[in-house]
């Protein structure tokens, strides 16, 4: 086994975390300021990678215009589910908000394979990153190291904003304590329609970012879903930091999986979070408790 190989699965498993991180970080704001163990959180990035295509085949074939607006809609959209449907369900049980996200996904995948068929739609490569480049040691795809690097800039610029600014502070005073937020004069129902248009935004990005590199099928979110609930698992519910660590090493440990055994390389992840959560039962960064 050569070191260039070895190499380039290190590098796949930055790209296969990097989605995860994508995503997980999304499942985390929501479930950090909202409580929602949100299963349609896949479907929305089905959606995302959907919404690229209809953009790029029907309204401007451009993968860049697709890159900005398509993750915008999505926010736009998710924002507009929280104010019609998310936000009846805060005062119920929390099994019934989970029923019904999970009835979400499934009536998203319906309607998009009844209208685009089961086999899936093609997504092409955009020009300007097609080919490879030279890092020394092998050559690597550059539209998969654009990948790795919006995913760097999105987690700093996440962190940056929930932790920097006015807004990310009265977020995170909402998430420890909303009715206190709420009592001094600040709209908390602003803020989570605001917080969950993050989080299906992260999603629909995710979704645009692997279009090129995945065939779009209705069921491409369920492909990553369990997936991120481990990582938001081993990095900690509703943590930020703890949603990239944890992304970045399920898609290590997937990559360097199938580098060795590839049957076992998904199971691998459920082994590693159950060991993990022998000695952390509440993951990297988990809190004790989150408050209404």
């Amino acid at each position: 086994m050569s070191a260039q190989f070895i190499g380039m699965q290190l590098f796949n498993g930055l790209i296969l975390g990097s989605v995860y991180v994508l995503l997980s970080l999304g499942l985390s704001i929501i479930f950090g300021m909202l409580g929602i163990i949100n299963f349609a959180h896949g479907a929305f990035y089905m959606l995302g990678a959907y919404a690229a295509y209809n953009i790029t085949s029907y309204i401007y074939p451009n993968f860049w215009i697709a890159f900005i607006f398509g993750p915008i809609f999505m926010g736009a959209f998710g924002a507009a589910c929280e104010v019609f449907f998310f936000r009846r369900l805060y005062k119920l049980p929390p099994l019934y908000v989970m029923l019904f996200t999970f009835g979400l996904m499934m009536a998203f995948q319906d309607i998009i394979r009844m209208i685009f068929g089961s086999m899936g739609v093609p997504f092409n490569t955009p020009e300007s990153l097609m080919g490879a480049v030279n890092l020394g040691f092998m050559y690597y795809p550059k539209y998969r190291l654009f990948l790795i690097i919006v995913t760097a800039l999105c987690s700093l610029g996440v962190w940056l904003f929930l932790s920097k600014t006015r807004l990310g502070a009265l977020i995170r005073a909402g998430t420890d304590n909303s009715r206190m937020v709420d009592a001094l004069g600040i709209n908390i129902s602003r803020i989570t329609t605001l917080v969950f248009g993050l989080g299906i935004g992260l999603a629909g990005l995710a979704g645009v970012l692997v279009a090129p590199i995945q065939n779009v099928t209705h069921l491409m979110g369920m492909d990553f879903l369990i997936d991120c609930f481990v990582v938001v698992v081993i990095g900690g519910m509703g943590s930020i930091a703890g949603s990239i660590i944890g992304g970045l090493i399920v898609g290590e440990i997937i990559a360097m999986g199938i580098m060795v055994w590839p049957p076992i390389a998904n199971t691998l992840i459920y082994l590693f979070m159950a060991a993990f959560l022998l000695v952390r039962p509440r993951g990297l960064f988990g809190r004790e408790a989150f408050h209404d």
